[in-house]
C-alpha cells in the first residue's frame, strides 16, 4: 500500500513506521489517522513482520500532535464522534501481537505521546520534550493519555501534567517511568531499531503470547490475569520453537525459530 503521510519498510522482521510530516513537526491530520489505521490493522495477519519501530521523520518531532489546522472548524458531535471512532488506530496497538516501540526526538505533545503511550516500549532522546497539551486548546487527551499516562506514572503525577499542560524533559520522563531509555539525540532511531533486531531474535509465538500476558493482564484481577498467564505458558511448552530452543541451549548454538 502507498501511503502519503507515513513511510513503512520491512526489513528482517523489523517494521520501522516513519511519521513524515515533518514541515509541520509530524502533526497528525485526518489522512495520517487513517494511514495509521490502515497500517496497525494489517500487521495483526502479518507473520513477516516481528517488531515495529515507530517514529517521526526529521530531527525536530516524534510528533507535535494533532494539525491544529482542522481545529478550526465548528464539528457536529454525533459525526465528529463516529470519525474519531473509526480513526482511533491507538487501540490497534493494543490488539497488534506484534512488540511495538517508539523512538522519540524531539516534541511528542497531544497525540503524539498518546501515540508512544500506546506502544509498549519508549525510547527517549535527550533532546525530547514530552506532554499532554490538550487543555491549553479548551479540550482534554481523547486518544487514551487519560487512561494510559496514569497507568505508567500514577494518578497525582498524570493528573498534574494533563492539568497543566506541562512539557517535561527527557530526564524527568525517565525518571517517572514515562519512558524506559534516554539516549543521545542522534542516536535514538539506531537505538531502537537495535533492541527491535534483538526482540526479532526471540521465538515469534513467545513474544505475542509474553505481550498479550502483559497488556491483557493488566485489565484483569489478579487470579484472572495468572490464569491467562499460565495457559498461554502451556501453549508454548506445544510449539516447535521451545523444542529448538533447548536444543540450541544443551548445544551451545544460535536458536533457529521458525514460529511454529
Amino acid at each position: 500500500m502507498t501511503y502519503e503521510t507515513i513511510v513503512w519498510e520491512v526489513a528482517d522482521g523489523v517494521a520501522t513506521l516513519t511519521l513524515n510530516r515533518p514541515e509541520i513537526h509530524n502533526a497528525m491530520n485526518e489522512r495520517m489517522r487513517g494511514e495509521l489505521v490502515a497500517c496497525f490493522g494489517g500487521l495483526v495477519a502479518n507473520d513477516d513482520v516481528r517488531v515495529v519501530v515507530v517514529t517521526g521523520a526529521g530531527e525536530r518531532a516524534f510528533s507535535a500532535g494533532a494539525d491544529i489546522r482542522e481545529f478550526v472548524a465548528p464539528q457536529v458531535p454525533v459525526r465528529f464522534r463516529e470519525t474519531r471512532r473509526r480513526l482511533d488506530f491507538r487501540q490497534l496497538l493494543d490488539r497488534c501481537p506484534q512488540p511495538i516501540v517508539a523512538a522519540i526526538r524531539g516534541y511528542a505533545f497531544g497525540g503524539g505521546l498518546e501515540l508512544a503511550l500506546a506502544c509498549d516500549i519508549r525510547i527517549a532522546g535527550d533532546d525530547a520534550r514530552l506532554g499532554l497539551t490538550e487543555v491549553d486548546l479548551a479540550i482534554i487527551p481523547g486518544g487514551g493519555g487519560t487512561q494510559r499516562l496514569p497507568r505508567l506514572v500514577g494518578r497525582g503525577k498524570a493528573l498534574e501534567m494533563i492539568l497543566t499542560g506541562a512539557r517535561i524533559d527527557a530526564r524527568e520522563a525517565l525518571r517517572i517511568g514515562l519512558v524506559e531509555r534516554v539516549v543521545p539525540a542522534a542516536e535514538v532511531k539506531a537505538a531502537g531499531l537495535e533492541l527491535a533486531r534483538t526482540l526479532a531474535a526471540k521465538a515469534p509465538v513467545a513474544l505475542r503470547y509474553a505481550k498479550e500476558a502483559v497488556v491483557k493482564g493488566l485489565e484483569l484481577p489478579l487470579a484472572d490475569g495468572l490464569r491467562l498467564e499460565n495457559d498461554l505458558a502451556t501453549l508454548l511448552r506445544t510449539t516447535e520453537d521451545r523444542i529448538e530452543g533447548a536444543k540450541a541451549f544443551l548445544e551451545k548454538r544460535k536458536p533457529r525459530f521458525t514460529g511454529t
